[in-house]
């Protein structure tokens, strides 16, 4: 195996990962909570998915938006 075929497969990996993560917020997103950050793209611990249902954003980032920090 030669660079340009580990560049393909790294590539499609990432690829792969990317449409896994997009397909998950979709299904989160309908069911009202995000399973990752909709800002840095971090998870989101499941005890907040929990404790704030429809949350979209992780801690760090909810409180930048909120201006807290």
């Amino acid at each position: 195996m030669d660079d340009f075929d580990r560049a393909q497969e790294l590539e499609q990996r990432q690829r792969d990962q990317a449409l896994a993560i997009q397909a998950d917020l979709a299904r989160a997103s309908s069911l009202g909570s995000y399973s990752h950050c909709e800002d840095c793209g971090d998870a989101i611990p499941a005890p907040r998915r929990q404790a704030i249902p429809g949350c979209t954003r992780c801690i760090d980032c909810q409180q930048c938006q909120e201006g807290k920090r």
